[in-house]
């Protein structure tokens, strides 16, 4: 028996292999936790659940910091938490994405004068 016939079919199972595990990979990431405007919340925010698109009227700026008014929390404005908004708008990222747990991290749109 001649191998040179399995050769050509090797080849085209590892190519059809290679391209399920490219494919699967990029699924994965379009499943990511992404903000509507279309940026990723970073990992170490939200663990992929946590984040959402909050009013302007849900976060308050008071001399402190940033008052969450859902939960009463204050986060200071040089608090590790507090990231830039790369859209603009706030988004608020609490433990299990539940209004009434803490905040992991807070994106506030840049600061009028």
């Amino acid at each position: 028996m001649s191998s040179s016939g399995s050769v050509p079919l090797f080849r085209a199972f590892a190519g059809a292999l290679v391209l399920t595990i490219f494919l699967s990979g990029q699924h994965q990431t379009a499943l990511a936790h992404e903000a509507a405007s279309g940026w990723r919340y970073p990992y170490a925010c939200c663990s992929d659940r946590d984040c959402r698109e909050v009013k302007d009227a849900a976060v308050s700026e008071i001399p402190e910091g940033y008052l969450i008014e859902v939960t009463g929390e204050i986060i200071g404005y040089a608090d590790d938490r507090v990231k830039n908004s790369p859209d603009g708008v706030f988004h608020w990222c609490s433990v299990a994405g539940k209004d009434d747990s803490r905040t992991i991290c807070l994106f506030v749109p840049p600061r009028s004068y």
